[in-house]
């Protein structure tokens, strides 16, 4: 192509002298306009171009002058022709007006196309001519260019944020489950179908089988006769296997995949039938050891896994792993102060013409236990001490201090006869010397039979639920009266005693707060329910009294319960 100063004479691209334009106007207008310029007449023929034009487009200005412009240049994105009647440009030409088009695709004289933004705009050509128009098109190349670098640099981004909002989600799902099970299995609910359409997880037993607890499609269903329900040994499938040993997480495409034995099936059969294509194997593992795995598939139409996917699952896996220990660990702890809070509570004793019952129920599953506990022993002087107590907490130090207060509690009571609030107010001096966090509630109270036969109850309470009294006749009070500051506090008070007299027949029920708390109802409705079932239950046996109680009152309960229930008999012991 000539250069600027060799360009020939404007005659070249067409002749304007006859339109009034001198030569140095048109050759600024052609050589210094730094956009491609072109001129066609009222028929859409091209009679003009300048030279950016010709490297705009590839070609010299010979090929293009005469021609018509449009069928010449104008294509759709997909180098399709444009028929003339849908060509806003042409319509312009004809209206005798402006156009101005973001995008439009020009064909390359060397084949392919170029992007350009394009102005059409009418121009009179000379007296009593009909008027042509004028293009001008500027390179979107460039601009096409940072576009589409935007829009991956966009894609990216986007993937990082949902990928992050999964994790996010992931460690939300895995911290707030203490039930491992049910932790995995909302797990891989989070991940199908977003990171896969099959999601199987599998946990070590520690008979070194391999237990599969969670298989997961995006039907929710896995397929019939395929094997993937069965329990499976750490040999049945090679990945699997290497996996559970210790080896890194294992991306397998296709190709791996055949061949493949799972569970007696080979894995042909097993991913035809779901079309698998492509399968990530990681590990649920801690720093201590592998607890079982994560695997991942997609099938059909699927894109393959990559690296960032393997690097992804196996964070993913790395958190179930430690979610699953501290399950395990956490529910070790739970098992251990469990039995030693059943082993800490004595049987009951046997005293003539006062039948006595207790239950004790570990919290459910999943959740904690506390230091809910009981006891009852009698005294030289032939009152019964009856004691409910509940130790803040709900660990192992919980079930520790729980088996102190008692004994320091069984210890102050024997010593000598004083009321039930001087014992209490001995053991709440001591507990500084135990621990300098421990805080507790307790019902203390002392049952003494009458030279007339009567019972009479004398009591104090430490911050606790008061006790419930059920009348022969089916009638319930709460004896709200002796209520007292918790133990642990600090504060010294002055402790408050009451007493009443248990009717023949009647029922005294003491209990922990587990028994009347849930999650959603205040704790007033938990103590009308209970005041309404033992009403219910007064006539029968006081064993089937405390299960009926439990039965009936155990809803959406995440605390234990101790319960412990007295029912004295009349002289003639026509009651129990």
């Amino acid at each position: 192509m000539e250069s600027v100063d060799d360009a020939p004479h404007p005659r070249a691209y067409g002749s304007l002298a006859r339109y009034g334009l001198g030569e140095e106007l048109t050759r600024a207008l052609f050589h210094g306009l730094p956009l491609g310029l072109c001129i066609v007449d009222h028929t859409g023929k091209i009679i003009m171009v300048n030279p950016l034009t010709e490297q705009l487009l590839e070609r010299p200005a010979h090929e293009m002058i005469g021609a018509d412009a449009h069928d010449l240049l104008h294509r759709n994105p997909d180098g399709s022709p444009i028929p003339p009647e849908d060509c806003p440009h042409i319509a312009a030409l004809r209206s005798n007006t402006s156009v101005f088009t973001d995008e439009a695709w020009y064909t390359l004289g060397g084949g392919g196309l170029i992007p350009v933004g394009l102005m059409v705009a009418p121009v009179q050509l000379g007296e009593g001519a009909e008027p042509g128009a004028v293009l001008l098109a500027y390179d979107l190349r460039q601009h096409k260019a940072v576009e589409q670098e935007q829009a991956a640099h966009l894609v990216v981004l986007e993937g990082l944020t949902d990928r992050l909002s999964l994790m996010a989600e992931i460690s939300t799902v895995l911290a707030s489950a203490l039930e491992v099970e049910e932790a995995l299995r909302r797990l891989s609910r989070l991940v199908v179908p977003c990171l896969a359409d099959w999601a199987v997880i599998d946990l070590l037993e520690p008979d070194g089988t391999l237990r599969r607890v969670s298989i997961m499609s995006r039907s929710g269903e896995c397929p019939a006769g395929a094997g993937w329900e069965q329990t499976l040994t750490e040999t049945a499938w090679p990945p699997l296997a290497r996996v559970l040993r210790g080896d890194p997480p294992v991306l397998l495409g296709a190709r791996e995949l055949a061949g493949v034995v799972e569970a007696g099936v080979t894995s042909q059969k097993v991913h035809e039938m779901i079309g698998a294509t492509s399968v990530i194997v990681a590990p649920l593992r801690t720093p201590r050891r592998v607890l079982g795995a994560l695997s991942l598939i997609r099938s059909g139409s699927s894109p393959a896994y990559d690296a960032a996917d393997l690097s992804l699952v196996s964070d993913i896996a790395e958190r179930a792993g430690l979610a699953v220990d501290t399950a395990d660990m956490f529910e070790e702890q739970r098992r251990i102060a469990e039995t030693m809070q059943r082993h800490l509570i004595t049987p009951l004793p046997r005293v003539e013409r006062l039948e006595l019952a207790a239950r004790y129920q570990p919290a459910p599953r999943g959740s904690q236990v506390g230091g809910d506990w009981y006891d009852a022993f009698p005294l030289p002087c032939g009152a019964n001490v009856l004691v409910i107590g509940d130790v803040m907490g709900h660990d192992l130090q919980a079930a520790a201090k729980m088996s102190q207060i008692r004994n320091m509690l069984r210890m102050a009571a024997w010593a000598r006869r004083v009321p039930p609030s001087h014992v209490v107010d001995q053991l709440d001096d001591a507990l500084p010397h135990i621990t300098d966090d421990l805080m507790a509630t307790l019902v203390l109270a002392l049952v003494e039979e009458r030279e007339d036969g009567s019972w009479w109850l004398h009591w104090t309470s430490a911050g606790h639920p008061p006790p419930l009294l059920v009348d022969a006749d089916g009638s319930a009070r709460y004896l709200e009266q002796g209520q007292g500051l918790l133990l642990g506090t600090g504060v010294r008070t002055e402790r408050p005693d009451a007493g009443v007299l248990i009717p023949a027949g009647g029922t005294l029920l003491l209990y922990t707060d587990g028994l009347i708390e849930t999650v959603q109802d205040p704790l007033e409705m938990g103590m009308d329910r209970l005041r309404r079932h033992a009403t219910a239950l007064s006539g029968s046996p006081l064993p089937s009294f405390c299960d009926e109680i439990l039965a009936r009152m155990r809803h959406d309960v995440i605390d234990d319960i101790a319960l412990l229930a007295l029912r004295p008999s009349s002289p003639a012991g026509n009651r129990g």
